[in-house]
């Protein structure tokens, strides 16, 4: 016989465990609630429904009781004698780290190996203890022992019976239902799987209606990538309605809104940006410089014909190159994503029109009538601007600036 912890062991709300759950037990099987540790069973006092676990009773409330716990090499005699109550069960763990554990998470290593075993669990002063709560020092009321030994499994059964509380413990239990089949576990797993991942896609579909403007976007939209997060902070209607239109039209709202930007940029006199969207309203392959991205932007910057004019970018963001932020509405107007060249070209020529984006945005749904969907109100207008400028403008002049100007 070999003694695996002996000495006083705090209980909380008459509980205390042995737990010997492999990390699969603990993440797959089923959840260890008093019910169900007693599911099952005749006996209340020891509960071995769930697998590599028990869940132990005692009379005392809160407190520490003498306990001990055995390991034999076969089954011991029966001391029915010396104790009051007596249950046993099965008992079976794949793990070398079985521990006894309390209430509030504390746990001490009972160095029990892995295997099968039949528990029997002695408990003496139940009646005496019963809801006490027991500090430190005080007399003891109630005592407690396990013991292990190698066995195959077997029903649980009450060995004796004396007192009350362990007469109502084995009533309670008797008349739970029996423990769920390894069946019925897999399929309330699978339900419950099947649950969180409505949730979860729900959650998902919430916050993404949120971010476009209260409706879910197409495929394609969502995947669009370039400026689309900048159009939809900016005008989310505008953004759904051009989805909407189909290829020949984004086609012709990136156009139009490359000539707007190269327009008010004072770009479209530019002998290479002119001849530049001459070729994008042919629908031809750009020519020299413009089919060179480093060369274009050099050019931009060092061509005397290109005019330098600055604009004005809300909450301190530094003053911008009006030319800058026009000419990607040119370059991206020649993408061959329709929808992408459209929201790409809009959002560059929304910047190089500064804080009358609105009334770039107005236009093209004058121009284009079937993207007339309702615009935001005019009073939404700075506060829009201003959230989306400051995080995009910055971002967009980075990342389409040369790194080098002339």
């Amino acid at each position: 016989m070999r003694i695996l912890f002996q000495g006083e062991f705090h209980v909380a709300y008459g509980q205390m465990y042995i737990d010997g759950r492999t990390r699969a037990e603990l993440d797959e099987g089923p959840e260890a609630g008093l019910h169900d540790c007693f599911m099952g069973q005749k006996a209340g006092l020891c509960g071995a429904a769930v697998p590599g676990y028990l869940h132990l009773s005692t009379g005392m409330h809160t407190g520490s009781v003498p306990f001990t716990v055995e390991l034999h090499q076969k089954e011991p005699p029966l001391d029915s004698d010396n104790w009051e109550d007596i249950v046993e069960a099965s008992f079976r763990t794949a793990s070398d780290d079985t521990s006894l554990n309390d209430w509030d998470g504390g746990w001490r290593d009972l160095g029990l190996p892995s295997g099968t075993y039949r528990a029997r669990y002695h408990c003496r002063g139940m009646e005496e203890a019963r809801a006490c709560v027991r500090s430190a020092g005080e007399p003891v009321l109630d005592e407690y022992l396990l013991q292990f030994w190698p066995a195959m499994p077997e029903p649980d059964r009450v060995v004796k019976e004396t007192t009350r509380s362990a007469a109502y413990w084995h009533g309670w239990a008797s008349e739970l239902p029996p423990a769920p089949t390894p069946e019925e576990l897999a399929e309330t797993r699978r339900l419950a799987r099947e649950r969180e991942e409505r949730e979860r896609q729900e959650l998902i579909e919430r916050a993404e209606k949120r971010q476009w403007g209260g409706r879910l976007p197409s495929d394609r939209l969502r995947n669009v990538g370039g400026n689309v997060a900048g159009m939809v902070d900016l005008d989310v209607a505008l953004v759904h309605a051009i989805d909407e239109v189909g290829p020949d039209v984004q086609r012709a709202i990136a156009r139009w809104a490359a000539h707007q930007a190269c327009d008010v940029a004072g770009l479209s006199s530019v002998d290479w940006i002119a001849r530049g969207l001459a070729e994008l309203d042919q629908g031809v392959s750009f020519t020299p410089p413009l089919n060179d991205t480093q060369q274009s932007w050099d050019l931009l910057f060092s061509d005397p014909q290109v005019p330098s004019t600055t604009i004005t970018l809300p909450h301190g963001t530094p003053n911008a190159s009006q030319q800058a932020m026009a000419f990607p509405a040119l370059t991206g107007a020649a993408d061959p994503d329709p929808l992408r060249a459209a929201l790409d070209a809009l959002y560059a020529a929304s910047i190089a029109y500064e804080t009358r984006w609105y009334d770039l945005f107005s236009e093209v749904r004058t121009a284009f009538p079937h993207t007339a969907h309702a615009p935001l109100p005019p009073e939404d207008h700075p506060q829009r601007h201003a959230a989306a400028a400051k995080a995009t403008c910055i971002v967009w002049r980075q990342s389409h600036e040369p790194p080098h100007k002339h």
